[in-house]
Parts: C-alpha cells; sequence; structure tokens
C-alpha cells in the first residue's frame, strides 16, 4: 500500500479548513489526541475564537500527501 492511500478518496471532496472531528476520522486518532497533539503543535491549526480547524493544504503536506496529485 503506498503512503496516504487512505486519503486518496478523500482528498478530493476536503474543504480548505476542516474542524477537528474531520480530521480525527481521517487520521484514525482519537478526539483527545488530536486536541493534544495541536497543543503540542503537532497539528496545523487555525482558531475563530473557540473553535480550532485543521487548515487541509498543511496537514496534508505534513503526512507527504499531494492533494493534486490525488485528484
Amino acid at each position: 500500500m503506498r503512503t496516504g492511500a487512505r486519503f486518496a478518496d478523500a482528498t478530493t471532496d476536503l474543504p480548505a479548513l476542516m474542524d477537528v472531528d474531520r480530521a480525527r476520522e481521517l487520521l484514525g486518532m482519537s478526539c483527545s489526541a488530536v486536541y493534544r497533539a495541536a497543543a503540542a503543535g503537532h497539528l496545523p491549526t487555525l482558531r475563530f475564537g473557540r473553535r480550532v480547524y485543521v487548515p487541509t493544504a498543511r496537514l496534508l503536506a505534513m503526512l507527504g500527501i499531494d492533494a493534486e496529485e490525488e485528484r
């Protein structure tokens, strides 16, 4: 299985910003693990008020997945 195969179909329908729950589903992590990774700076996030979002392009780049190539 090639790297990023899990995201092959998912990357075509991802918004520019995803909520933490969507990122959690894609990464296969628990909610608390995602928030810990975000707090530690291991997961790129943007905060708008009390809401936390994950920039899709930065997440895919961090994982070594070229979103344009997957499309």
